[in-house]
């Protein structure tokens, strides 16, 4: 029988409350917490959004991807960049030893959520409105998630208790 996985990897739009929920979910299943954006900026030395404003949205993935594969832990929470699904091999590489939990927000609600949109360090299409990215990535989220979790409405406690009776 192969061995259970350990790591809860949370995935989502910017806004959707991963890194939050994140700290949420670690702190109630003993685990512990990484932020792959966190990581990224602590190895570029460098925000996110200055990468974007320097390099290019492309390149930001192509760290991201970087970063994320050589990810070695265990019994952790891991909340990604909301743009970890646009590449195959950092999911792979997450689904490997974790469970892939989408926390699904509206559009609506991230729009509330989200008031600097353009300084947030988005990897995405310099021309390219929220509405569109939220369209194209909500397909590749819901394509690798094991687990999606309706967050609208309800609060961070009530988020994490659904994930703990999803993994149930």
């Amino acid at each position: 029988m192969a061995a259970a996985k350990t790591n809860l990897v949370l995935i989502g739009m910017p806004g959707s409350g991963k890194s939050t929920i994140g700290v949420l979910l670690a702190k109630k299943t003993s685990r512990d917490f990484v932020d792959t954006d966190v990581v990224i900026q602590s190895h570029e030395h460098r925000s996110l959004q200055d990468i974007v404003d320097n390099d290019g949205y492309m390149v930001l993935r192509d760290i991201e991807e970087k970063w994320v594969t050589q990810l070695a832990v265990e019994h952790t929470v891991i909340s990604t960049g909301g743009s970890v699904v646009y590449s195959e091999k950092s999911m792979a590489h997450l689904a490997g030893d974790g469970v892939i939990i989408f926390l699904d927000v509206t559009l609506d609600t991230l729009k509330q959520r989200i008031t600097d949109y353009d300084q947030r360090g988005i990897a995405r299409r310099p021309d390219q409105s929220f509405e569109e990215l939220f369209e194209e990535r909500s397909v590749l989220y819901r394509r690798y998630a094991d687990i999606t979790i309706a967050s609208d409405g309800i609060n961070q406690d009530e988020v994490c208790a659904a994930i703990l009776n999803a993994l149930d």
